[in-house]
């Protein structure tokens, strides 16, 4: 009931206005634009899980090569430090990881960022594995092989995976500028999202590098949910089964992008707030059943 509800408060708040002719206007008001005192700050910055079992909410990344999710990472630490900064070295790597970002101590939340998904069955994250993650079945450290999935003799596969090592909110990250997506990789990100469904796991898409698809976004980011051009690129998430209302945009730190800048950190910030609602959701829920 109450993910219903935040996902009620998420549409009314302006997403479902993809769907809209006139767009949606951004999520976030005047007062929360004023950095570093916008609400959204403040709740990210004071968030702590409630559930003792759990030290920190755990965010799984996944989508295709390039999509931006380690961008994403160093994106939000960016934001919430205030300076750059990159938690998350960019296509470097092949290992499940998992990234924490520090302020004077550690963020109560983590994001682990996969091997990206790719066109063929001998490329790229299996399915598979990208499962028994949101399972917590994976350990930190873990190469991914895009010919078989982990097996249980392997040292980094966690047979009585905690709750804190689970998954709490599934994010795809959506990159807008990109040409058509191989429809293998649509069907396994379909896959995907369609065991985190079965296991309840929140989801959310994210929309990057959203800038790059019209001279209305560029002058202005917080034009990003009135552009018809962000609206067709992502009707593709409906042969996925992402709603359009569970998909934000951000323009990530990257690519020369080194200034703050406040409308950015409104976008991140935005996504951060509701992914850590879900994932708070998410806990309460299967502690109580």
């Amino acid at each position: 009931r109450r993910r219903r509800r935040k996902e009620e408060e998420l549409t009314s708040a302006g997403h479902h206005a993809l769907n809209h002719k006139s767009m949606r206007r951004c999520t976030v008001s005047e007062d929360q634009r004023q950095f570093p005192l916008g609400n959204f700050r403040k709740e990210v910055m004071e968030y702590k899980p409630d559930n003792e079992e759990v030290q920190h909410l755990r965010f799984l990344l996944y989508g295709w090569i390039g999509a931006g999710k380690s961008s994403f990472i160093n994106s939000v630490a960016t934001t919430l430090l205030g300076r750059m900064a990159i938690p998350a070295a960019v296509n470097t790597s092949d290992a499940y990881k998992t990234h924490k970002i520090k302020n004077k101590s550690y963020f109560p939340f983590v994001f682990n960022d996969i091997m990206g998904l790719e066109g063929d069955n001998n490329h790229g994250a299996r399915t598979e594995d990208i499962k028994l993650a949101m399972k917590g079945h994976i350990k930190d450290g873990y190469k991914f092989n895009p010919i078989s999935p982990i097996s249980e003799k392997d040292p980094h596969y966690n047979p009585h995976p905690k709750l804190d090592d689970k998954v709490h909110v599934l994010v795809c990250l959506l990159d807008v500028s990109s040409p058509e997506i191989h429809p293998l990789v649509l069907k396994k990100m379909k896959e995907v999202r369609e065991a985190a469904r079965d296991l309840g796991i929140p989801q959310i898409a994210i929309a990057t590098h959203a800038d790059a698809l019209c001279e209305e976004i560029e002058k202005n980011l917080l034009n990003v949910y009135k552009s018809k051009a962000l609206k067709k690129k992502v009707e593709f998430s409906n042969g996925v089964g992402i709603p359009l209302q569970c998909i934000m945009a951000v323009m990530n730190y990257c690519n020369g992008k080194t200034k703050i800048d406040p409308n950015m950190d409104t976008l991140i910030l935005t996504v951060l707030k509701h992914m850590i609602d879900f994932g708070n959701d998410f806990i309460e829920e299967i502690t109580q059943t």
